[in-house]
């Protein structure tokens, strides 16, 4: 099977020792026999990260590293004036645009870059999602937290166990084209402007309901102190702010300081968890709360995906 393997990767230069661990545990888990490409659309690289994370390169694992203002202005042409939102606004929904943006690829994978694969990636490509757009995990960062599974329900107009978590994307990039999925998106945020905790997340949510493969667990594990740990995992993803780079005694995190070990950035690493300071902590403590605060509001806004699709506005494709 010679297919190569495309994975999405969008970060910012302060993230590049994160994305450097995710990616060195591809590496790390990756078939000799296949081949892959991981594609990092960033925002103001320097030349030294650039160069420490295309070290991790191999053979049979490539990594593009490209600016991701000129991937948009490439966008931007294509669609002519349909971009009414400024370049900032649009790149938190990057992962939305990525079928218009490579058409040559009708199948990836799209992660968030605060992961580690504990296999091979190659698995995940694998899996046949059928007629579905995306294949993703429920989102289980939310399970216990009733606020938030409220505003899954009332907003944004989904079951609990139905809505997913956007952080691992198995896409079918040629059928996202084919029904104009990034054109839909566009029309609902320039007419609707939708509030939400959790943008691009949402909206995939909203338009791909019905049209979702709901992969297992152990495609997107995530710490939850709840609950004993996966013996099995595939990919363990650091959502929110259980990140073993900012706190101790996380779930997985043995997994997340092996790959960590030698992937360029170590020394970094350590001397940022080291200056994570107890107000860097306590602000974290508010953003989730002002997120759960949000959570509770948003559902009584006048215009929400679930109030505008109940009155006949097309929401999901």
């Amino acid at each position: 099977m010679t297919r190569e393997i495309p994975i999405f990767f969008t970060i910012d230069d302060g993230y590049a020792p994160f994305l450097a661990v995710a990616i060195n545990s591809a590496v790390k888990n990756c078939d000799p026999s296949r081949n892959y490409r991981a594609i990092v659309l960033h925002q103001g690289l320097s030349c030294e990260n650039i160069k420490k994370i295309e070290a991790l390169q191999t053979e049979n694992f490539k990594i593009d590293l490209t600016p991701m203002k000129a991937n948009f202005k490439a966008l931007d042409d294509r669609m002519s004036n349909r971009l009414r939102c400024d370049y900032f606004t649009l790149t938190i929904y990057f992962r939305l645009f990525i079928p218009a943006m490579f058409p040559q690829y009708d199948k990836g994978i799209y992660i968030d870059s605060d992961i580690v694969l504990t296999s091979d990636i190659a698995k995940l490509f694998d899996i046949d999602i059928g007629d579905n757009f995306i294949g993703a995990c429920n989102d289980l960062s939310i399970a216990d937290i009733p606020p938030l599974v409220a505003y899954t329900e009332n907003a944004v107009g989904l079951d609990r166990n139905e809505y997913i978590n956007s952080g691992v994307l198995l896409m079918n990039l040629k059928k996202m084209r084919d029904c104009d999925m990034e054109g839909h998106f566009l029309n609902l945020l320039n007419t609707y402007h939708f509030d939400s905790i959790a943008p691009d997340q949402d909206y995939l949510n909203a338009m791909c309901r019905g049209k979702i493969y709901y992969l297992d667990a152990s495609w997107d594990t995530m710490p939850n102190d709840a609950k004993p740990p996966l013996k099995n995992t595939n990919l363990i993803h650091y959502n929110l702010f259980s990140k073993p780079w900012c706190y101790d005694n996380i779930q997985y995190e043995d997994q997340f300081w092996k790959y960590a070990s030698d992937c360029g950035y170590i020394d970094e690493i350590k001397k940022y968890k080291e200056q994570y300071t107890d107000e860097k902590k306590e602000a974290d403590k508010n953003c989730l709360e002002l997120l759960i605060k949000r959570g509770l509001e948003i559902p009584e806004n006048e215009i929400t995906f679930k109030k505008m699709h109940e009155k006949g506005v097309k929401i999901r494709l």
